[in-house]
């Protein structure tokens, strides 16, 4: 029998192929009764006991061989001080560098202290075929913003690894964001809008195992999975206050096969956003918020080509957001998102539970009115139930010129969570072509 961390990295080779029956249900084109027959039986198949599997996999190296036998690079034999006040960077890298450039593989072992850091690249490719870090302690971030003077967007940056796990178990990183916050444009109107550090991208990384991560108070975006392939995350606990701005919680960039279990994001924006050049993204048994909810976006900014397809978001909860699931598209846009599943989710007291908007809008002035637009089409919406926070649960404000098309409604059931003001949940559809609707419908919406 193959070892189960072998099993779990074909499975990404195969999520990929052309023979993947859950490939090929995403990637046709409707025919909607037999796609969505297709996509239960797929989806059957799919849903094993992640959590035996992947705690199983933990202890794997790709070659089968158990972990415990790698030798373990502990950052305090290079003079990690662990007070939580001493700069610890140095130390950091000199480990990283023992742990990188080890033949037979090696892990990294942050211990049960503080640990603070200013911002640090872990650069691949390492000589092993195995690598991993294991976070026991706490990472903390410098909250002295010069030191980001040369790269103000990336704190922790782990880039161009291959077969990579890390594992946090108790620890945690934080990213000290709050001098951040304070000095951002979106919480102090006279300050100049800035970007701030992401808490931790990894970057052109293939093989890619994150476990029992704890990112909280993000500079700004907490994970950041960008041009990276195959790539297994659970068990993730994302935390930032409500109004901390830009504080994403997983954000997804050109990668593909992307798989997010299991994981509670609480944050001040998205809890996941997917945005151009990802493809075969799966989320399953997510609990968001608060935050902004779910996104695919925002695409076609400033005119630009973006492309999004084979999403599946599975089994989620959503709490007190401002979104539930969203798609968001500028104007002036072109290329795609299509053939996305949002499937067997719960919103409580949710605004815009269910919202196409392809004229967003994130600036202070008015966005002029333009004609190209990035394409919304094949997209099912199947049993979602639960409360909105506004009298509109459903909202499709599509494209005059490039209209949504293919659009599934399947037994949908929102009702308004004050239901003491008196009213009902209403739908809203503009610009849609071809809606579809199955089952049980509350709030009705007709296409035009």
């Amino acid at each position: 029998m193959l070892p189960r961390g072998l099993f779990l990295s074909l499975f990404f080779t195969l999520i990929s192929s052309p023979l993947n029956p859950l490939a090929n249900v995403l990637g046709q084109t409707p025919g909607y009764e037999d796609r969505s027959d297709d996509f239960e039986v797929s989806l059957a198949k799919l849903k094993m006991d992640y959590h035996d599997e992947i705690g199983d996999s933990m202890g794997y190296d790709l070659l089968g061989t158990p972990a415990t036998e790698r030798g373990e690079v502990n950052v305090d034999d290079f003079g990690a001080e662990g007070d939580g006040k001493t700069d610890d960077t140095v130390a950091f890298k000199k480990a990283w560098k023992k742990t990188c450039y080890s033949n037979v593989g090696g892990v990294l072992v942050v211990p049960e202290k503080k640990y603070h850091l200013k911002p640090m690249n872990f650069s691949g490719p390492c000589k092993s075929d195995f690598v991993k870090l294991k976070i026991l302690g706490m990472i903390m971030a410098s909250n002295d913003r010069s030191e980001y003077r040369r790269d103000r967007r990336h704190w922790l940056v782990f880039e161009n690894i291959m077969n990579f796990i890390v594992e946090a178990g108790q620890g945690t990183i934080d990213g000290n964001g709050e001098i951040w916050w304070k000095n951002s444009c979106k919480i102090d109107e006279t300050q100049p809008c800035t970007p701030a550090p992401t808490a931790v991208t990894f970057y052109g990384c293939k093989n890619l195992k994150v476990f029992g991560l704890n990112v909280r108070n993000a500079q700004q975006m907490h994970v950041m999975f960008e041009q990276s392939v195959n790539v297994q995350s659970y068990n993730i606990m994302l935390t930032a206050p409500e109004k901390s701005p830009n504080t994403d919680g997983i954000h997804v960039i050109g990668s593909q096969n992307v798989q997010i279990f299991s994981s509670v994001i609480r944050t001040g924006d998205d809890c996941i956003s997917i945005i151009d050049g990802s493809r075969n993204v799966q989320a399953m048994d997510v609990v968001c918020g608060p935050g902004h909810g779910i996104s695919i976006g925002s695409l076609g900014k400033n005119n630009s080509e973006s492309h999004v397809s084979n999403v599946v978001v599975n089994e989620a909860k959503l709490t007190g957001t401002t979104n539930g699931v969203r798609i968001k598209t500028w104007q002036g846009g072109s290329g795609y998102a299509t053939n996305v599943i949002f499937q067997n989710i719960v919103m409580e007291n949710v605004t815009n539970p269910i919202i196409i908007d392809q004229n967003y809008c994130d600036q202070d002035t008015p966005c002029e009115e333009q004609e190209s637009a990035v394409q919304v089409k094949d997209i099912i919406y199947k049993n979602i139930i639960g409360t909105s926070a506004k009298e509109i649960a459903i909202k499709f404000d599509c494209s005059k010129t490039f209209p949504c098309k293919g659009i599934v409604l399947q037994d949908i059931d929102l009702q308004l969570h004050d239901k003491d003001e008196g009213g009902e949940a209403n739908a809203t559809c503009v610009n849609v072509k071809k809606l579809e609707t199955r089952g049980r419908i509350s709030p009705e919406c007709s296409g035009e």
